[in-house]
């Protein structure tokens, strides 16, 4: 598929059923927001990527395969955008919905291989795996990772910390976390809660996603 209109509305299919489970199709063209919506589900329900069973929009297994490539670009692009080029977040996503038209199966490898394979996007939604991540799953895990994708249990050492916020990092100073110092994380919902010496930190996602460290 070629046509960055369809590829938004499969995009948007996907996200709404991660929202909902359920995506209705007036609701849908409501929230495309663009000209000939309409007209667009039409053309992805002739082309065989949807199906409507009476007011609810489904993907065919067609449908399914190439919203989930879709999807996989634009979290992987936001990641770049994030991590790497450090854009802002309130213009991340619409310079992702651009930069992801671009990214052939080959350069989306790279990327994901670049930043080590991430399960996430900035915003926390789930990124589909491809192949290289199901081979790096076999070899190893990413050296130095956002403490977002340890699992509880994993004991890891503080590499650095990225924000634009000057106010978070000195919160997270004044609190002992520091390039240098070992945690291990206790618990991963509802809040990540991290183990330092004696004391347990609570932190929120946002937060959580700034801090990078190193498996132990």
């Amino acid at each position: 598929m070629t046509e960055p209109g369809l590829e938004e509305m499969l995009e948007l299919i996907w996200t709404m059923k991660e929202d909902a489970d359920k995506v209705e199709k007036d609701l849908l063209i409501k929230k495309m927001k663009l000209p000939g919506a309409e007209n667009m589900l039409k053309t992805l329900t002739q082309e065989d990527f949807v199906k409507i069973t009476n007011t609810k929009v489904e993907f065919t297994n067609k449908g399914m395969t190439d919203a989930r490539l879709i999807i996989r670009r634009h979290r992987l692009a936001e990641r770049l955008l994030n991590d790497v080029l450090a854009v802002k977040e309130d213009t991340m996503d619409s310079s992702a919905c651009k930069f992801e038209h671009f990214l052939d199966e080959e350069v989306t490898a790279s990327i994901c291989t670049l930043l080590g394979h991430p399960v996430s996007c900035p915003h926390g939604k789930a990124i589909p795996p491809g192949e290289c991540c199901e081979k790096a799953n076999k070899d190893i895990r990413p050296v130095v990772m956002p403490l977002t994708e340890l699992k509880s249990g994993d004991r890891a050492k503080i590499s650095y910390i990225v924000t634009r916020y000057h106010e978070r990092l000195d919160r997270l100073s004044s609190m002992g976390l520091l390039p240098g110092v070992q945690i291990r994380l206790h618990q991963r919902q509802p809040t990540y809660v991290i183990q330092m010496g004696e004391t347990q930190i609570a932190l929120d996602t946002a937060i959580a996603r700034d801090i990078y460290v190193r498996l132990v």
